[in-house]
């Protein structure tokens, strides 16, 4: 398939929603130029050879972020992850990228899972798809949340064989502090811009009931010295607040979920200035879990505490970030769009789209050195990367546009045009 190409573009009348300000631009124009924005100005731009956007007074905003995606990971069962076709894998998790672009997600945070090839590809421009910001394996304990082995593959030997879940790179398993040195590492060599750690019990996985600790601290702390020995950070998957405690005590700059955390808990995460990546799950995600299985039992402790933890995060003023957390379900990746737009059950249309846009993006600049993107995104100014969406309506009166893909006429990442609508001709009445 032949790739669009970076071109000099004006986009002409548009009024801007600068991933920052609450409210629009007055008509502006914008220049667009080797995969930045060059220039914004009331005032007319020429450009010679430029391709110009006629806006017709349309929203021009930054192109959207998922904070806690799993791009290797969505299309296929649990099984099919772990113990199916490599290649078919791959394949399908490409195709999943380009559909996530073509949903207006110029970016994602890829928090488990083998995405260095697949981030490889897009970035090479062989494929398709969104920024990716990769973890790579999820590091766990024995039975920890990503632990998937069957209990057949029983005793493990230290040192010795590894589990077709580590051999592919879904997770690792880490039982001590050498151990997470180790693996921390590994991640790091081939290309972690971040590492993650499920400090506690899960959802989806079979052996990790949701209310226990796993790390110990002192294991928690050597994945921290290591990330940041590299200048990057550690990500926490943590529900409780004793998980959320324990790693907050051992240095993790940013928790995911922590839906079963108390009022003092997240007192302290304000106090540390720690960042609380939440996900506004879908009850079709719970409803997705089998009927008494222990995934079921786990999400119906888990899903009663996502409102109350968005309270807490606004009465704490939190910095709070926005993922999906889509897993195993072609289905729910459609919905992406949809799951930012329920945000609107805790914050404005403004509130969460700059949740969406500049404030993921800034908990992403925690990567340092390690950011395989420098620059800026989620925001239009002067000299940021030009990841761009043409909508058609107003987002910040009306989120829900957001959940239909076919409201953004335009989509440009790092300065290349993905779809243009605006170019096709009409069709005979």
């Amino acid at each position: 398939m032949a790739q669009p190409m970076q071109e000099t573009v004006i986009f002409e009348n548009v009024r801007i929603f600068d991933g920052q300000s609450e409210t629009l631009s007055e008509p502006s124009n914008v220049l667009v130029s080797e995969g930045l924005i060059s220039s914004i100005s009331a005032s007319p731009i020429t450009e010679e050879g430029a391709v110009v956007i006629d806006g017709e007074g349309m929203v021009l905003m930054p192109g959207l972020i998922d904070a806690h995606w799993h791009t290797m990971l969505i299309r296929n069962t649990a099984p099919q992850s772990i113990v199916g076709d490599v290649g078919y894998n791959n394949i399908a998790a490409a195709d999943e990228a380009a559909d996530t672009l073509m949903r207006g997600f110029t970016t994602v945070r890829d928090v488990g899972g083998p995405a260095f090839g697949l981030k490889q590809a897009i970035d090479e421009g062989l494929i398709e798809g969104p920024r990716i910001y990769p973890s790579g394996a999820m590091i766990t304990v024995t039975s920890g949340h990503g632990d998937f082995r069957q209990l057949h593959e029983l005793p493990r030997t230290i040192g010795g064989h590894m589990s077709r879940m580590e051999v592919i790179g879904g997770a690792m398993v880490a039982d001590s502090p050498d151990e997470v040195r180790v693996r921390v590492r590994e991640q790091l060599m081939q290309g972690a811009s971040q590492i993650k750690l499920t400090a506690g019990g899960g959802v989806s996985s079979p052996f990790s009931p949701v209310d226990v600790s796993t790390f110990t601290l002192e294991e928690l702390t050597a994945a921290v010295e290591a990330a940041e020995n590299w200048g990057t950070y550690v990500t926490a998957h943590a529900f409780t607040s004793a998980a959320i405690r324990r790693s907050i005590e051992a240095g993790v700059k940013v928790i995911e979920h922590g839906f079963l955390m108390d009022e003092e808990t997240a007192q302290l995460i304000a106090e540390k200035d720690v960042w609380l990546s939440l996900q506004p799950l879908p009850e079709a995600l719970r409803l997705g879990f089998p009927e008494g299985s222990v995934q079921r039992v786990s999400a119906d402790q888990v899903f009663p505490g996502i409102g109350p933890t968005y309270e807490l995060a606004k009465k704490y003023n939190i910095k709070t970030a926005w993922g999906t957390d889509v897993l195993f379900s072609q289905a729910l990746a459609q919905q992406q769009g949809a799951i930012l737009a329920s945000l609107e059950q805790w914050y404005t249309p403004a509130e969460a789209l700059i949740m969406a846009t500049s404030a993921n993006a800034e908990m992403l600049a925690l990567s340092g050195p390690r950011n395989p993107y420098p620059g800026a995104l989620g925001v239009v100014e002067d000299g940021a990367l030009a990841d761009l969406l043409l909508v058609d309506g107003n987002p910040l009166e009306d989120l829900g546009l957001v959940a239909d893909p076919a409201n953004f006429v335009v989509i440009m990442k790092d300065g290349v045009i993905y779809k243009n609508t605006l170019d096709e001709e009409p069709s005979d009445p």
